[in-house]
C-alpha cells in the first residue's frame, strides 16, 4: 500500500521552473545529485516552493495506524516491497526537510516513523532527527527520537554514539548525558568534549574537572577547545591556582598561541582577579583579536580600574582592530560609571552604524546610561525601539525613572511590564517601590509591595523595607515607620535604620533622629555618610562632646571626613571642585572668573526671591568646612564653571561625592529659573533634576 504524501512533495535542487510572477524556483529531486549543471553557488539561489506545489504550512498529518495482517484485512493486500519503498521516501523526505531547517515538519513525518515500526531507517535519517533534536532543543523530541532508537534495535557506531551524546547536552539533559557517555563502549576527543562542554555550561565545574583528568589518563591527549572550556571553569571556581596549572599543561603541549586558548586566559585570570597576569597573556598574543581585547579590557573594568580600560579602547581603535556590539556594551558601561556623555553618544552612534540599533546587550547598557544620567527620555527612546526586552532592560528604564522621580511612568512601566508576562525580580520592585518612595505615591507603592508574595510569589527582602520605611517617613509617619521596622519578619539592617534617620532628618525630628543614629551607630559595614550625618545631628543640638566623641570613633576605625567635592563635564573631560578656595588645578584667572561669577548668580536670584537658609539641618559636610567656605560650596563652583563653558542648550551634569544640602539645594533651583538651564545633580543620595525653578524630588532627599 502507498502511504499519501501528497504534502509532502519533493523538493528539487536542478531543476528550475519560472513561474508567471518570474520567480526561479528550485526543486529537490529524489535522490539528491549535482551531477548536472554546476553554479558556482547552488545554494545561494535556492528559494521554496511550496506555493508552487501547493504545499500547505505544518500539515497535521495523523495517520491511522495500520496493520499489516492478512487474516484481520481480506480486502487489503500489503506489498512488502511496497512498504520498503515508502519507508525510504519518508526517511529521504525527513533528511530533506532537516537539510531546509524544516524541524517541525520533519517531526510530523517521523510520526509515520514511529506508528510504522517496520521501517528500515538509515543512519543518514537518525542524524537528521538528531541534529532536529539539537536545533529545535527540545527534550520532549530527544526522548522520541532516542526512544525509536532503542525500540527498533539500532546500534549506532561510535560517530552516531556521539551524535546522541551531543544532542543529550544541547537540549540540557545533562544527568541522562553523563549515563549514555558512561555507557559508550568507545569514547574519544569529541565525546570528553562533550560532555565537559555540558557540565561547564551548567556550571558544574568540579565534575567537569573530574571528566577533565579522567580524559587524560585515558587518552592522554587534549584539544584547544578543551583547554579554554576548562579555562571556563576555573574561572568559574575563582581558583586561579588551577587555571595557572592549566597555563602550565597548555605551555607544554604548544597550544598557548591558540587564539582560543589565548582569550581563556586573559579572562580566566581577569575574573580571578589576578589582572596583571591577564595583561601578559595578552600581550604575549601575536596577533590580539577582538575578543582578546574586549576580554582584557572586560577584565580592568569589573576591577574598578575604569580609566585604565578606557585607555585600552583607545588603543584597540588606534590599531585598528574592529569593535563589535560587546565591545561598544564594555565602551557604555565604563562611561556609566566614570558619567562620560559624549562617549556614550559616540558609542551609541557607532551601534546604529553597525547595524546593531537592535542588539539587546548594548542597548541595554545604552538604556541603564541614559537613565542614570539625566537623560530619561533619550532612554526611553532607545527602550522602545528595541523589537526584543529582557528583565535587565525593564529593570534600568524603571530605575531610571525612580531616580529622577517620575513615580507615576514608573508604576506604568510596571503595569505595562506586568501585562506583557514578564515575570519581575527583586530589582523589578526595588525600582518600582523606590520611584513610590521618591515620589510619596503611599498608595501605589503598599499595594505593590503587597503583591510581591501575594500575586507574585516573591518575598521581600530588606531593600524593598527600607523603601517602605522612606515612604512612610515622606508622609511624617514616624512613629508607624518604627512600628513597622519592629514587625518585619528579618533582621533589621543599616538600610532600614538610615531610610528612618533620613526621615527625622525631612521631619526635623531630631531626637527622634539622635535614636535612630545611635542604633546606627556601630552597625556594620561601616559607612561614613552614618558617622557625618550622626556628627551633624549632635552638633545641630548642641552636643558637642558627643560630637567629638563621633570624631573619636572615626579616627580609631581609620576613617575621616572626606572634603565635599563636585565633578562637571565639559565636552569629554571632567573638572572637579572642592569647596572654598582649594581648587589648586586652574590658574588664578580662572579662579577669579569662577568667582565672580558665581557672585553674578547670587546677585540674581536674589532678585528673585532667594533667601539663605540660617542653619543647614544634617547637611553631609562637616561644620568646620561649611563655616570656613562660606557661600562657594563646591556644587556652586562647578555650576559657575559649566554655565561659563557650554552652550545654553546643553544640560549640565553635575556630580557630587556627599548629599546635596538645603541651601545649596534652593539655590541650584533659582539658579536653574534665572538662567533657563536644565542641570541634573547627582549627590550621596539619588538624582536631582532641576528644570524651570523646581527639582525632581519635591524637596524630599
Amino acid at each position: 500500500m502507498e502511504i499519501p504524501l501528497a504534502r509532502y512533495q519533493s523538493i528539487r535542487l536542478d531543476e528550475i521552473r519560472d513561474s508567471s510572477s518570474n520567480q526561479k524556483v528550485f526543486n529537490f529531486p529524489r535522490k539528491f545529485s549535482l551531477r548536472g549543471r554546476r553554479w558556482k553557488n547552488p545554494f545561494g539561489r535556492i528559494t521554496c516552493s511550496s506555493v508552487v506545489q501547493g504545499l500547505k504550512p505544518k500539515p497535521k498529518l495523523k495517520p491511522e495506524p495500520i496493520r499489516i495482517d492478512v487474516e484481520e484485512s481480506k480486502d487489503q493486500v500489503f506489498d512488502d516491497t511496497q512498504i520498503r519503498k515508502s519507508g525510504v521516501r519518508i526517511c529521504s523526505q525527513i533528511e530533506k526537510l532537516v537539510l531546509c531547517n524544516r524541524f517541525r515538519e520533519a517531526f510530523e513525518l517521523f510520526e509515520i516513523l514511529e506508528i510504522r515500526c517496520s521501517f528500515k531507517v538509515g543512519v543518514s535519517t537518525y542524524d537528521a532527527l538528531v541534529e532536529a533534536c539539537i536545533r529545535l532543543k527540545s527534550i520532549r523530541c530527544v526522548k522520541r527520537v532516542y526512544g525509536f532508537i532503542i525500540s527498533n534495535g539500532f546500534e549506532p557506531e561510535k560517530y552516531m554514539m556521539n551524535r546522541i551524546l551531543l544532542m543529550h547536552v544541547k537540549c540540557g539533559m545533562i544527568i541522562d548525558a553523563r549515563r549514555l557517555f558512561d555507557e559508550m563502549p568507545e569514547r574519544n576527543l569529541f565525546s570528553y568534549n562533550s560532555i565537559i562542554s555540558g557540565f561547564v555550561n551548567f556550571g558544574n565545574y568540579e565534575e567537569a574537572f573530574e571528566l577533565f583528568k579522567l580524559m587524560w589518563e585515558e587518552l592522554s591527549d587534549c584539544e584547544t577547545h578543551t583547554f579554554a572550556v576548562m579555562l571556563r571553569a576555573s574561572a568559574g571556581l575563582w581558583s586561579v591556582y588551577v587555571g595557572k596549572q592549566l597555563h602550565v599543561c597548555a605551555l607544554k603541549l604548544g597550544v598557548v598561541d591558540n587564539t582560543f586558548v589565548s582569550c581563556g586566559l586573559i579572562d580566566m585570570y581577569s575574573k580571578c582577579g589576578d589582572i596583571e597576569d591577564a595583561r601578559c597573556a595578552f600581550e604575549s598574543m601575536p596577533e590580539k583579536t577582538t575578543v582578546a581585547w574586549n576580554n582584557i579590557v572586560a577584565g580592568y573594568a569589573l576591577h574598578g580600574y575604569s580609566e585604565e580600560a578606557l585607555c585600552l579602547l583607545y588603543e584597540m581603535r588606534d590599531s585598528g582592530v574592529s569593535m563589535d556590539q560587546f565591545t561598544l556594551s564594555i565602551m557604555i558601561r565604563i562611561s556609566t560609571r566614570l558619567a562620560k556623555l559624549e562617549l556614550t553618544k559616540q558609542a551609541h552612534a557607532s551601534l546604529i552604524r553597525s547595524g546593531f540599533e537592535s542588539e539587546i546587550v548594548a542597548n541595554t547598557a545604552l538604556v541603564d546610561f541614559y537613565s542614570k544620567w539625566g537623560r530619561v527620555d533619550t532612554a526611553r527612546y532607545v527602550f522602545d525601539k528595541l523589537p526584543r526586552k529582557n528583565i535587565i532592560s525593564w529593570n534600568a528604564l524603571m530605575g531610571g525613572y525612580a531616580n529622577h522621580g517620575r513615580g507615576t511612568d514608573a508604576v506604568r512601566l510596571f503595569e505595562r511590564m506586568i501585562a506583557a508576562k514578564v515575570a519581575p525580580n527583586h530589582v523589578t520592585f526595588l525600582a518600582v517601590l523606590s520611584a513610590c518612595a521618591y515620589s510619596g505615591l503611599s498608595e501605589q507603592g503598599w499595594e505593590i509591595f503587597l503583591s510581591m508574595s501575594e500575586v507574585h510569589g516573591i518575598k521581600p527582602r530588606a531593600m524593598h523595607y527600607a523603601c517602605m520605611i522612606e515612604l512612610l517617613g515622606r508622609d511624617g509617619l514616624l512613629d508607624e515607620a518604627i512600628a513597622f521596622i519592629r514587625r518585619a519578619p528579618l533582621k533589621t539592617t543599616v538600610n532600614m535604620w538610615a531610610a528612618l534617620l533620613n526621615a527625622c532628618r525631612m521631619q526635623g525630628n531630631l531626637e527622634l533622629g539622635r535614636v535612630v543614629a545611635e542604633k546606627l551607630y556601630g552597625m556594620g559595614p561601616e559607612k561614613l555618610g552614618n558617622y557625618v550625618v550622626l556628627y551633624n545631628m549632635y552638633n545641630s543640638m548642641g552636643k558637642t562632646a558627643e560630637a567629638a566623641g563621633v570624631l573619636e570613633t572615626l579616627e580609631s576605625k581609620g576613617l575621616s571626613m572626606i572634603p565635599a567635592c563636585t565633578w562637571v563635564e565639559v565636552g569629554d573631560q571632567t573638572h572637579s571642585f572642592l569647596s572654598g578656595d582649594r581648587f589648586d588645578s586652574y590658574n588664578e584667572t580662572v579662579k577669579r572668573e569662577v568667582y565672580q561669577k558665581v557672585d553674578e548668580l547670587m546677585e540674581e536670584i536674589y532678585e528673585y526671591g532667594y533667601l539663605a537658609e540660617e542653619k543647614n539641618l544634617l547637611p553631609d559636610v562637616d561644620e568646620k568646612e561649611e563655616e570656613r567656605v562660606g557661600r562657594y560650596h563646591s556644587e556652586k563652583l562647578a555650576i559657575a564653571y559649566g554655565l561659563m563653558n557650554t552652550p545654553e542648550w546643553n544640560p549640565l551634569q553635575i556630580t557630587q561625592n556627599h548629599r546635596i544640602c538645603k541651601d545649596c539645594h534652593k539655590v541650584v533651583e533659582f539658579i536653574s529659573l534665572v538662567t533657563g538651564r536644565e542641570m541634573v545633580v547627582r549627590d550621596a543620595s539619588r538624582f536631582h533634576h532641576f528644570k524651570e525653578g523646581k527639582c525632581s524630588c519635591g524637596g524630599y532627599w
